[in-house]
This record gives structure tokens, sequence and C-alpha cells, in this order.
């Protein structure tokens, strides 16, 4: 895993949580916790972050992965905002992740590897996601989606009635959006 995660849910627990919160999540997951973004890092030091942030928040570990999704969304839009300037709608963003966002990814972090999307708009705003991945963090997908609505001024409705978690290949993630009255970004 690419230690750009890593940095990410660094700065995520740091900002909720504090400063004392991420050692002492090190600490409990028994992790140096010394991660560049170029790093590669074994996908059990993630597991193991997640588990203790589970732990010490009181929370499902899925819910800490949701989390992290949600909260980094506004990162990547101030670090990356050619990749949401185009954008008015969470829709047409999320549509531009296997063509724009993860090839982008790939170059600047080489070797990542980045899950697989299939796409469908089955009505104006509603998008079907299938998702597919060794690791296994729909709760992810599921979060920067949320993030992205939110970021966007919208609201998102979600299902999710297939899961690698309960046995099926892959993951069906179901979202609807709708626009709130005040956007709170664009």
């Amino acid at each position: 895993m690419k230690g750009i995660i890593f940095n990410l849910l660094e700065e995520v627990v740091r900002k909720e949580h504090g400063e004392k919160m991420w050692p002492a999540l090190l600490d409990a997951a028994q992790l140096e916790g010394i991660y560049t973004s170029l790093g590669n890092y074994p996908d059990d030091d993630f597991t193991k972050l997640v588990g203790a942030a589970s732990a010490a928040l009181q929370l499902p570990p899925n819910e800490i992965v949701r989390w992290l999704g949600v909260q980094a969304m506004p990162l990547f839009a101030n670090k990356y905002p050619k990749f949401f300037q185009p954008h008015t709608t969470t829709l047409s963003f999320v549509l531009t992740v296997n063509s724009i966002v993860h090839p982008e990814v790939r170059k600047l972090y080489p070797g990542a590897y980045v899950p697989e999307f299939d796409f469908e708009v089955p009505a104006p705003n509603q998008l079907t996601m299938r998702y597919r991945s060794m690791r296994r963090l729909c709760a992810l997908a599921e979060g920067f989606v949320e993030g992205a609505a939110t970021h966007f001024g919208e609201t998102v409705a979600m299902k999710h009635p297939e899961c690698m978690h309960r046995g099926d290949a892959h993951c069906l993630l179901e979202f609807s959006f709708s626009k709130l009255e005040t956007p709170r970004h664009v």
C-alpha cells in the first residue's frame, strides 16, 4: 500500500482527534509510523492502524475506513484541484475516476495499486458502481463518494446490496445524489 494513504490517515486523525492520537495509534498497532507518500508498505500496517483506531474510538473498522474517505476528500480537493474544478456534481466527478484520477495516481505514485470500478448511470443523479479490489476497502470508496458529495454541495443516499465482505465476488454500490439547499463547498 502506498504511503499516501497512511499520510492521509495521520492527517485526519491529528486534525479530528488531536496531536497525541496518532502516536497512540502507532503504539497500539506496534508500528513505527514513518510513512513517505511514495513508499510501499504492507497492507497489514493499515489494517493494524484501523484496528487501533477502532478500539480507541469504539467504532467498527469499516466505519473508521469510511470516515477516512469522507475526511480525506477535502484534502484531495485542496491538493489536486485540477481533478475537481471541471465538475459541478459528484456524479460527473466520480465518473472520471477510471479515466482521469487513477491514471494520474499511477503517474504520481508509481506502482500504486488502484481498485477496479465499473459504472452505470441508471437515471439522472444515480450511480451504480461495481468495486473490485484485493484489499476489499469498499468502505473507503463509500467514504470518498460521501466526501465528494459534501464537496459538491450534495447529499447522497447509499445502498450496498452486494459486498465482498459477505462473500460476493465484488461490491455493488448504489448512490442517489441531490443538491443541498445551501451548498457547503463548490
